[in-house]
């Protein structure tokens, strides 16, 4: 099932969104149906009855969460691009609920960095309450796996020495276009564009900590809620964006997040 949130004439919906286009995933929307969910899209949805042919809505972030859960360095070879060696543990860090956006919104260039980068990654979400979850029991408490973008301030990062600012800025985690609850995350691929250029490209069977590891690590430190994020790291091929640029990520299997970039005004 592919999950999403739209802005409809009818107001915000949860919703399913079926059928198939002709294209790429995440794209115009013709073909699809978005079929509103009656309350929230954890455990057995039930419908409203209500549907919408996806072009003529609008898609919101997929879903909303109590907090966003990153992985840094989880790629050998983009931490060896970062000048540092691949961490024997999962490295977390976190972003706001207020960093995320949707498909097609714009990614807002702080007047204070010089360097904002794009970093294309497989995200999860979290469909229960969970705490001190097992490896092996890890797939029962995900929802679902949409694309991310966890932007980063270079130079913040850089001049901190710890991630807090150059991660947290409104608009700083792009998500969706969808949440989709069947697929496989163990060997998918990821591909970053910039202005239809190739950037990143490489396999979520390269991560450092795999998805039952991670959640395993993190739920150790901290309850996950129904509609957390976790990203699970980038690939190697970070760089920066410009005001002008559209940047796109696609995970095989999920679809494509495509967002214009733009300077904040002061």
């Amino acid at each position: 099932m592919r999950l999403g949130r739209v802005a409809s004439p009818d107001g915000v919906a949860f919703v399913s969104i079926e059928g198939e286009e002709n294209g790429a995933a995440g794209g115009s929307g013709g073909g699809f149906t978005a079929r509103e969910i009656a309350e929230h899209p954890f455990g057995t949805p039930t419908f409203t009855g209500r549907s919408w042919p996806l072009a003529d809505v609008r898609l919101l972030a997929p879903i909303l969460a109590s907090k966003v859960i990153c992985v840094g360095k989880n790629y050998a070879a983009h931490a060896a691009e970062m000048g540092g060696t691949a961490p024997e543990n999962p490295v977390i860090f976190m972003k706001p609920s207020t960093a995320i956006v949707g498909p097609n919104a714009s990614i807002l260039l702080p007047p204070s960095s010089s360097q904002v980068d794009y970093e294309g990654e497989l995200a999860v979400v979290i469909g229960r309450p969970c705490k001190d979850v097992p490896a092996a029991r890890a797939r029962d408490v995900v929802l679902g796996y949409t694309v991310a973008n966890d932007v980063t301030a270079r130079d913040q990062q850089r001049a901190d020495g710890q991630w807090t600012r150059a991660k947290s800025y409104d608009t700083f985690c792009p998500l969706g276009p969808w949440i989709e609850t069947s697929s496989d995350p163990s060997d998918l691929e990821i591909v970053t564009e910039l202005d239809g250029e190739v950037r990143q490209r490489s396999r979520t069977s390269l991560l450092l900590h795999d998805i039952p590891s991670i959640i395993e690590w993190v739920s150790a430190v901290m309850t996950l809620l129904p509609g957390d994020v976790i990203l699970t790291g980038t690939p190697e091929g970070v760089g920066p964006m410009s005001a002008g640029q559209q940047v796109s990520v696609t995970v095989e299997g999920i679809g494509t997040l495509t967002n214009s970039v733009a300077t904040k005004q002061r």
